[in-house]
């Protein structure tokens, strides 16, 4: 199965891990990376224009993009953030696509689905990934969160935020 058959938002989240049985786990397990205690003066946004559902292979791709260009870069003075969790459980009932499968197979019948994967329900204006800096960092941080714009199956746009002093 494609990840365009999943990409838009149907139906009311299917969440409750409480009754499924077998769904694989989130691939993305670390979702804040950096120097976590720095200080920072800018914040560098990675927003999503349209709702989506975004698999949990996307945004681990993502992750691991900005982060390599970051650590490169930056050499550990940024704190990134991946901000959604991919909650929404994705089913698919598998097809045999062989001669004589109709033997093998029931078609539709029980046609639910067994959980394939995991996504996270994205909305439009909502933050994907943040990634603060320091004002010197600042072309890093927007080449790197160009890399991971790539790997989403979104339009997005990379805002930029001045950070209040504490």
């Amino acid at each position: 199965m494609k990840g365009r058959n999943y990409r838009t938002p149907k139906g009311r989240p299917y969440t409750r891990r409480k009754y499924i049985r077998g769904f694989p786990q989130p691939k993305i397990t670390k979702f804040t990376m950096g120097n976590t205690t720095g200080d920072y003066d800018h914040q560098v946004s990675l927003v999503a224009q349209k709702e989506v559902q975004v698999r949990h292979n996307a945004l681990e791709a993502t992750r691991m993009a900005v982060n390599r260009v970051l650590e490169l870069e930056l050499a550990g003075n940024y704190r990134m953030c991946v901000l959604p969790y991919p909650h929404q459980i994705l089913r698919e009932n598998k097809m045999i696509n062989v001669a004589q499968a109709d033997r093998f197979q029931e078609g539709m019948r029980g046609a639910f689905g067994k959980p394939t994967g995991t996504a996270a329900r994205v909305r439009a204006d909502q933050p994907v990934v943040t990634v603060d800096v320091a004002e010197s960092g600042l072309d890093a941080a927007k080449r790197a969160l160009m890399l991971g714009r790539a790997k989403l199956p979104m339009p997005c746009r990379i805002t930029v935020e001045r950070l209040q002093p504490a």
